[in-house]
């Protein structure tokens, strides 16, 4: 099996919820799908020039978690960064996973009793409405690809 360095890639087994999506296997699956389309236009512009390919999921947490929200359902919470923002990932049942959290290295994350996450609250800012746009549309042309 390949090792993958995201939280809870060894029990993320969660299958789509949405037949739109049933292509994907699993979180992992979406993780290696999403590594051929996470760019710096889809990281946030406050890191977008930190952005690299070898530290691909910089900026991309709330997007990727809401759009594994899309597919797997369950719900997103947040862990409180300085500075104000959440750091996104998914709880589905008992499965947790945060396909963005090798962007903090060796840093230890608290994935437990942390506030849900809702996307109308995420999207007040109109570009992360718009990337989340473009990272469903290109994920959606890489299904048909599959």
């Amino acid at each position: 099996m390949k090792e993958y360095k995201f939280y809870g890639w060894k029990t993320a087994d969660c299958k789509p919820v949405d037949s739109a999506y049933e292509a994907i296997e699993n979180p992992r699956h979406l993780y290696d799908i999403l590594s051929e389309i996470w760019c710096a236009e889809t990281c946030a512009p406050r890191m977008r020039e930190n952005w690299t390919r070898e530290n691909q999921t910089l900026g991309q947490c709330s997007i990727t978690a809401f759009l594994a929200q899309d597919i797997f359902g369950g719900k997103v919470y947040g862990i409180l960064r300085e500075g104000g923002n959440y750091h996104c990932y998914n709880v589905v049942g008992d499965c947790v996973f945060d396909l963005t959290s090798e962007q903090f290295g060796n840093e230890k994350l608290c994935y437990e009793n942390n506030p849900e996450q809702f996307r109308e609250v995420h999207w007040q800012k109109e570009e992360k409405h718009q990337r989340y746009n473009y990272l469903k549309a290109e994920l959606l042309k890489k299904l048909e690809e599959l």
